[in-house]
């Protein structure tokens, strides 16, 4: 039972594109003008070795976007697609949905750089687009780790300067690698799922058969996680998100798009408006100064997020509009990273305030263990039935993506759903 409950699971989760929405052809490989910056202890030859440089087909040519051949730890060779953003200070290393490759995503990611700011780098998983392998949830792991590598010495980036973006499907590899590498600058959860198996059944408990772990792995993640997800999601459930930024060390302030669907999100304008809000936010943190030490172990498995961290410092309720609410004190200020010191502030702040009546303190902790209660009770709720997986495996298959003009602002009117 077990064995076809993991095979059902892996079918749900990988659907690449066929036939692939683009082409490569090797080319001759220029001279690095970023040589200077490759990371110690790595040499020009050394990247070039499991690095080689393509030339994407079937795409229209923009200026400041190359593709490389990548290899990865387990053999296969992956298509990465670097988009250069002029005086960029970070860049974003952006996990894809399913039913996507980098033809599809071409566009959008260009826009994205453009609009953000920053530089970017996708990459299609093995078995995806033009990249050589099967897919699978482990190959999806050393897919990620590959492309992580290739910025790092091949573009001479830091991982200080690197946010991790997991969409749908692409939250399993974005947790896995954020869970291992503490030094990285933040992580994005785009519509992510709690674990594959959660997708389609109502499990209180992680399998050892279930695939991308997300519930069990992202506690270990050390840096500012940002999750966003929509309200009327019927393929991954908005329950995923909230329960995720919910074990989150390091909450930002959540998106929870009302109305937003699985494949619709960048259609709405507040999408662009809270990444550019949250990009400027971390981009003010310190780099590597408080970071953990560049390692790829894991951290201790007795490790768990701070219990001081309140569920109630951010907002649970979905707005379309970034401004904080001014009926509450709460949300009068500037959304801001839910850290361990700074709730701690928060709570000796709140002990030099006048004195309350003993009556208004009970009442007040009464409420909040209620909202508490209440929040739990809520996330313990079975998730709402799931259609059949056949019928579930043919929408995704007939899903393609948005349209980049789902950038502009104002935005046009939304297509069809055409998701990741």
């Amino acid at each position: 039972m077990g064995g076809v409950t993991s095979s059902v699971a892996a079918k749900f989760a990988f659907f690449p594109p066929d036939p692939p929405s683009y082409g490569v052809v090797d080319e001759e490989e220029p001279p690095q003008p970023g040589a200077a910056a490759v990371a110690a202890g790595s040499s020009a030859a050394a990247a070039a070795a499991v690095s080689t440089r393509v030339a994407m087909t079937g795409v229209p040519w923009r200026e400041g976007v190359e593709a490389r051949r990548v290899r990865t730890r387990r053999g296969t060779d992956i298509i990465a697609m670097y988009v250069r953003c002029p005086k960029a200070r970070l860049t974003v290393l952006y996990s894809h949905g399913n039913a996507a490759d980098l033809g599809k995503m071409y566009e959008l990611f260009i826009e994205f750089s453009a609009r953000l700011h920053v530089n970017v780098m996708g990459y299609d998983y093995s078995g995806y687009g033009r990249s050589s392998g099967k897919a699978g949830e482990a190959n999806t792991f050393a897919d990620i780790e590959a492309a992580y590598k290739c910025l790092v010495e091949v573009y001479g980036t830091r991982g200080e300067d690197i946010v991790l973006y997991g969409q749908s499907v692409g939250s399993g590899p974005t947790v896995d690698l954020a869970s291992r590498l503490h030094h990285i600058r933040a992580v994005v959860l785009h519509s992510p799922i709690l674990s594959g198996l959660r997708v389609m059944y109502s499990v209180k408990k992680t399998y050892w058969f279930d695939i991308y772990k997300n519930i069990e792995k992202i506690p270990l993640v050390k840096r500012p996680v940002l999750v966003i997800h929509g309200t009327n999601d019927d393929v991954v459930d908005c329950s995923h998100g909230k329960r995720l930024w919910e074990l989150s060390q390091q909450k930002y302030e959540p998106l929870w798009i009302e109305g937003g669907d699985h494949c619709n999100l960048e259609t709405f304008p507040v999408y662009i408006r809270h990444l550019k809000k949250f990009l400027s936010a971390i981009e003010k943190l310190p780099a590597g100064k408080e970071a953990a030490a560049e390692s790829e172990n894991l951290p201790a498995e007795n490790e768990t997020p701070s219990d001081s961290v309140a569920l109630s410092e951010a907002p649970w309720t979905t707005s379309q509009r970034l401004e904080p609410s001014r009926k509450s004190s709460r949300h009068e200020q500037p959304p801001r990273l839910s850290t361990e010191n700074v709730d701690k502030h928060r709570r000796s702040t709140g002990i030099r305030e006048k004195a309350r009546s003993s009556t208004e303190k009970k009442e007040r902790r009464r409420r909040s263990v209620d909202t508490f209660d209440r929040m739990r009770d809520e996330n313990e709720q079975p998730d709402k039935p799931r259609k059949s997986i056949d019928r579930l495996g043919e929408m995704i298959r007939s899903m393609g993506l948005c349209n980049v003009d789902c950038f502009k602002e104002p935005p046009r009117k939304t297509e069809p759903c055409r998701g990741q």
